[in-house]
């Protein structure tokens, strides 16, 4: 199992740093997404989609093709999905910004983006596909033999089950406790922000904490996804 490259955060410093404004929250899964205005949408931000364009066409057609399929299919078809069309790319280098956190449309435009930016990426697809928010959770861990933060997104089949890791780093979804590689820190998905425990994830607060969390929302709402609470 080939490490891809060391993603992740400069330190873990950071982790404290996202908890700091409120701002208004939003989900983009209840109403249909309508690829042909996000698309436009997305050019007229960003400028002509080039390659991107095609990789966006792919996750459309992932999307509209595996809702019926069973949800652990649905995790490692998503992972292999962006681990495969994108390439890791620190933040500083392809957004010129310390910590940016990317939509999956800039994702997939640049074919490119850090730790998070896969987590956030494979979140909203699963979200899309119908796993339930509870069993989904975007966390930044430790990784250890890497001695630096790192993103992951986490499935739990249920609430005090043994997490699934979706890792940007290798393309095996793999048990958490076959991961001694990550130590989790914290953890938040569109419902709120947790801290991980012997007991459980125990909830400490709301997304409307995050404001990294908040932009991006933003910046999804701009794309044309609409723009709805969370079910």
């Amino acid at each position: 199992m080939a490490v891809r490259s060391a993603h992740g955060r400069p330190g873990l410093w950071l982790l404290l740093a996202l908890v700091l404004f409120c701002g208004a929250g939003a989900g983009y899964l209840n109403a249909d997404w309508d690829f042909s205005v996000i698309s436009r949408r997305a050019e007229a931000l960003y400028g002509p989609l080039g390659a991107g364009k095609q990789r966006i066409d792919a996750w459309q057609n992932l999307l509209a093709t595996q809702k019926q399929t069973p949800e652990l299919e649905q995790l490692n078809v998503v992972n292999r999905f962006f681990n495969k069309q994108m390439r890791y790319e620190e933040d500083i280098d392809l957004w010129h910004e310390v910590d940016y956190w990317a939509t999956p449309i800039q994702s997939l435009m640049k074919g490119a983006g850090d730790c998070e930016d896969y987590a956030i990426a494979k979140y909203f697809s699963l979200r899309r596909l119908g796993v339930p928010s509870e069993k989904l959770l975007i966390t930044y861990v430790k990784a250890l033999r890497l001695n630096r933060a790192h993103m992951v997104l986490t499935y739990y089949p249920s609430p005090n089950a043994m997490p699934l890791v979706l890792d940007s780093l290798i393309d095996v979804i793999k048990p958490a406790n076959e991961r001694p590689d990550l130590l989790p820190v914290y953890a938040f998905n569109g419902e709120g922000l947790f801290l991980p425990g012997a007991q459980g994830n125990k909830k400490v607060g709301d997304t409307k904490r995050l404001s990294r969390w908040q932009d991006l929302l933003k910046k999804m709402t701009a794309e044309g996804f609409p723009a709805e609470p969370e079910y």
